[in-house]
């Protein structure tokens, strides 16, 4: 086998321009299938990424009322739906996968948070518990965050996000100063931000309605202080802590089941359900498979091409080495030898073009990151399949003038001219 490897680059070598263009249909059948998986895999990461965010692997468990989140500022408290106890904060915190489990409720703004005669528009007001912070990767900018005496007194004091501080400050120092929260005062005591910065791409109305409440800020305050703005045992919502993204879905379905469990609503409607956002994103890249495939078998049409040129190339090769073959018959050589040599050397000439091919395929998927700026990811087993797949098309295309050679008679190879 190694003296087969030998003389195929001794062939391939003596003859540069001809198995250099022999391969380039291989080459270019690899390239752009390369090139292609590492877009479609930087697309739908992309995605992945757009909707559930950089390094935050959390996910929102909320009221559902039917197939929509129910909506406490329409609808009111609703009945039947106990406050979440800490026996079931620790029960969800035994799930597999989960890290951390907080608590929080939540409602929309509506210039119900004003510093003198700035109001903040949109964005979200939340009453969180003592383990949101640490459980949504959060860290302290500016100020403190809260602590136990915060909760236990019921202190009236708020906690800012970037966005609502510049909103509100526009450049100033906000710590130490009071803000008006459904005509409370609340004592500013700290800036915080995601210690991971996300900046979501977007490239619809749809996506910019999905990130609009992020980007207008979020003030948050003890859930001890939540009753001072709002009614008492308003339902709360859960947020969990993940090992890793892919486990959004499995911890989400769990940590619902235990939380329905306890309900005893009377509209039969409103369940606790998991936002699932891996699932939307996986729903929107199947919506472009389709496509992806078809883009795919063209590229494969390319390789086909090219297993057709290496047999064209090796079937000439057949007839110049006539000589060549029948003198090796006429010393002994085996049918099996002379195939296994031209399979060989079919092999190898697809190979390195395969080889060739997954190097030029990731400089052009660079290359249209750049231009495009679209993300691509470049998949290690997608090339060394596309490699193993060249192999594979020297083989079979090369079969046929293998076939031919092993089955030369040796005295008319001989007299060959």
């Amino acid at each position: 086998m190694l003296e087969n490897i030998r003389l195929s680059f001794q062939g391939l070598w003596s003859h540069k321009m001809r198995s250099f263009l022999t391969m380039l249909g291989i080459i270019i059948g690899i390239a752009a299938i390369i090139a292609i998986v590492s877009t479609i895999k930087g697309t739908n990461e992309q995605i992945k990424e757009n909707l559930i965010g950089s390094g935050d692997n959390t996910v929102n468990v909320r009221l559902y009322q039917g197939d929509n989140s129910y909506e406490i500022d329409y609808y009111g408290v609703p009945d039947g739906v106990p406050v979440i106890s800490e026996e079931t904060r620790e029960k969800m915190l035994e799930l597999d996968h989960v890290e951390d489990v907080a608590l929080y409720t939540s409602r929309e703004t509506y210039q119900a948070v004003y510093y003198q005669n700035t109001a903040m528009s949109g964005g979200k007001i939340c009453g969180i518990d003592r383990h949101y912070l640490d459980t949504c990767n959060y860290i302290i900018k500016q100020g403190r965050g809260f602590c136990e005496s915060d909760y236990s007194k019921f202190r009236k004091v708020v906690l800012l996000d970037e966005n609502s501080a510049e909103t509100l400050f526009q450049g100033t120092d906000p710590v130490g100063k009071t803000v008006e929260i459904q005509k409370e005062p609340f004592t500013v005591i700290g800036v915080i931000a995601k210690s991971t910065r996300f900046e979501p791409v977007i490239n619809s109305i749809e996506e910019y309605y999905t990130y609009a409440e992020s980007s207008s800020g979020a003030v948050y305050v003890p859930d001890t202080a939540w009753p001072v703005l709002y009614g008492y045992d308003e339902p709360q919502s859960v947020i969990l802590k993940l090992d890793s993204v892919d486990n959004m879905t499995v911890a989400g379905k769990d940590a619902s089941n235990i939380l329905n469990t306890g309900l005893n609503a009377t509209d039969e409607t409103l369940k606790y359900k998991a936002d699932d956002l891996l699932k939307q994103a996986e729903d929107i890249q199947k919506l472009s498979q389709s496509t992806n495939t078809m883009l795919i078998w063209i590229a494969g049409i390319s390789l086909l091409v090219g297993g057709i040129g290496v047999m064209n190339i090796m079937l000439v090769s057949v007839t110049e080495r006539t000589q060549e073959i029948g003198l090796k018959k006429a010393i002994g050589a085996r049918k099996g030898k002379i195939l296994g040599q031209f399979l060989t050397e079919a092999a190898v000439l697809t190979s390195l073009g395969g080889l060739i091919g997954v190097i030029v395929g990731i400089i052009l998927a660079e290359v249209i990151s750049r231009i495009t700026s679209t993300l691509v990811a470049i998949s290690v087993p997608a090339s060394v399949l596309a490699v193993i797949f060249s192999m594979a098309i020297g083989i079979i295309f090369g079969l046929l003038p293998s076939y031919k050679a092993a089955n030369l008679n040796p005295i008319d190879a001989l007299r060959h001219e």
